[in-house]
């Protein structure tokens, strides 16, 4: 794992992937230019890029240029955009044919990306675009995050951090009509294409958006009976994230239908926060039915096939440091998710922690992973969650 120096201190990869994901960073024209047509890399942040540092980490990308205004054009109904405290001191630049990181002036590492691919430009058969519905992340994966509109969103009680919630609020709110259910043909689709041309092997589904598992069982169902059918299917993992369902039976027929691992996600852990941050999970959903939901998964399937979220800079390391312990001792994988403050404000400010706070997050989940056995997922690149850059970094030491 490779060592940087930043203001005097020593980081490594994971801490760096950490603050870049958190700060973002502010990529020269020339970047863009040397790029066009090599590299997977986009102007639009609706094509979540991501670099690769000199050794292989994967970190999410936010060029805050772009993102800053968009942002300002996004958050209305007086909230403040929190461009003010967006100010990064990482940069891209290119020196000579070499692409470069830098933080504040000083060259940091060169980096690379994901080679040049179509992906974006394609539709479905239906028309429905790939861009905006799908994203790519890393090398392996293919993600799907927001197949249906989010009911809590839709009933003012979206989670802060979701730009996606913020969206479908602010829709409603306008008497604007929610877009329909991505439908399973096109899933496949977009999951074949990106098999054949871009060599993913692995799959994400975003759910647990819904008021009863039972709403969207039926599309989830669809939708791993679909990629089931592919004549070339994922060789890799299908990460599930659900409403936690009253019955049960619905999580035994998602692993039945493919399902790697399946989350029931809470995010924050601190109860007084999670009301405030998540409201609609906690306040019509409810807490203990994601906790009992993931004790039968990881009862039922075994050591860290259960996971859930824990959302990495919104909450103290105390809180946090409880609730990923609480999972980890009943078999379930607390998943590191880096908090990307660009996206939307959370409690008033987009102010993301320090060094300190992430390196004793990875020493923390660390010691939670190998202690009771929760191996994460080892497909390559997760844009911004760090628990396999924690895994392979708890055993190598």
């Amino acid at each position: 794992m490779k060592k940087y120096i930043i203001d005097r201190n020593q980081i490594d990869s994971i801490e760096l992937k950490c603050l870049i994901i958190s700060r973002g960073l502010l990529v020269e024209d020339a970047v863009y230019q040397h790029h066009k047509g090599i590299s997977r890399l986009n102007r639009s942040p609706l094509c979540c890029n991501c670099l690769l540092l000199s050794d292989g980490t994967i970190a999410q990308l936010t060029d805050l240029n772009p993102h800053i205004g968009y942002l300002s054009n996004v958050l209305k109904n007086g909230e403040k955009s929190g461009a003010e405290e967006l100010m990064t001191p990482f940069s891209l630049r290119m020196s000579g044919d070499k692409t470069v990181l830098y933080y504040k002036n000083e060259e940091i590492d060169t980096v690379t990306f994901p080679p040049a691919t179509d992906f974006y430009k394609q539709k479905t058969a239906s028309g429905l675009p790939f861009v905006g519905n799908s994203v790519l992340q890393g090398m392996d994966w293919v993600s799907f995050q927001c197949l249906w509109a989010c009911e809590y969103a839709a009933t003012g009680q979206p989670c802060q951090f979701c730009f996606s919630g913020a969206d479908f609020e602010s829709a409603v709110k306008q008497g604007k009509t929610l877009p329909q259910a991505v439908s399973a043909a096109d899933v496949a689709e977009i999951v074949k294409y990106a098999i054949d041309n871009v060599g993913a092997c692995s799959v994400q589904i975003t759910g647990g958006s819904t008021f009863n598992g039972l709403t969207e069982a039926a599309h989830i169902t669809n939708y791993l009976a679909a990629i089931g059918q592919l004549p070339v299917k994922p060789c890799g993992e299908i990460l599930l994230y659900i409403t936690p369902p009253m019955d049960f039976s619905f999580i035994d027929r998602y692993f039945s239908l493919g399902a790697s691992r399946i989350a029931c996600s809470v995010e924050v852990w601190d109860m007084a926060l999670a009301k405030e941050i998540t409201p609609g999970k906690v306040n019509i959903t409810g807490r203990d039915e994601h906790l009992r939901a993931l004790q039968y998964i990881a009862e039922k399937y075994g050591q860290a096939k259960a996971f859930s979220n824990l959302i990495i800079g919104l909450e103290s390391l105390d809180t946090l440091a409880e609730g990923a312990t609480w999972f980890a001792e009943r078999g379930i994988m607390p998943s590191a998710s880096v908090w990307m403050p660009m996206g939307r404000p959370v409690r008033g400010t987009m102010q993301a922690p320090g060094i300190d706070y992430y390196r004793r997050v990875k020493e923390l989940f660390g010691g939670l992973y190998l202690k009771y056995k929760l191996e994460p997922t080892p497909c390559k690149g997760l844009n911004v969650c760090i628990e396999r850059d924690i895994w392979n970094y708890a055993t190598e030491k």
